[in-house]
């Protein structure tokens, strides 16, 4: 019951999107994480300026995918292997348990779009910087 990478795009956008509701991203990136041949996690990278990507979450719940090598490499990927200088990402305001899971792995509130979400509720911005990532080494 190993844990296994999946680095093909068009399945993690699979998983991500049923999850988070994003529109089809073209040249989106990802990495996906399975166990026992079924995807239980997913980030989908898209939006790369060089200076910043953005970043969508998706996760089963109870599948205790949350390990630091998967953290590393999902962090590696923008940080080391692009170069980049931030990593953004956005979350719903009511969605308190995904804005309690970014600011624990250290994403910092940027900023507010009122009235953005699909509900006429807020949009929260966040951001981790690569300088305060503790998850790449480089």
């Amino acid at each position: 019951m190993a844990y296994q990478l999946v680095l093909d795009p068009a399945r993690v956008f699979a998983f991500v999107s049923e999850r988070v509701a994003l529109q089809p991203i073209g040249g989106a990136k990802g990495i996906g994480l399975e166990r026992d041949g079924k995807m239980v996690a997913g980030v989908l990278y898209e939006g790369y300026t060089h200076h910043n990507i953005w970043m969508h979450v998706a996760a089963e719940p109870g599948s205790h995918w949350l390990t630091r090598d998967f953290l590393r490499a999902v962090f590696a990927y923008p940080f080391v292997q692009l170069g980049v200088d931030r990593v953004s990402g956005y979350v719903d305001a009511s969605n308190t348990a995904a804005r309690r899971f970014d600011e624990h792995l250290g994403f910092q509130e940027e900023a507010v779009l009122k009235g953005a979400a699909r509900d006429g509720g807020d949009v929260i911005l966040y951001v981790l910087w690569k300088k305060d990532c503790r998850y790449h080494h480089g």
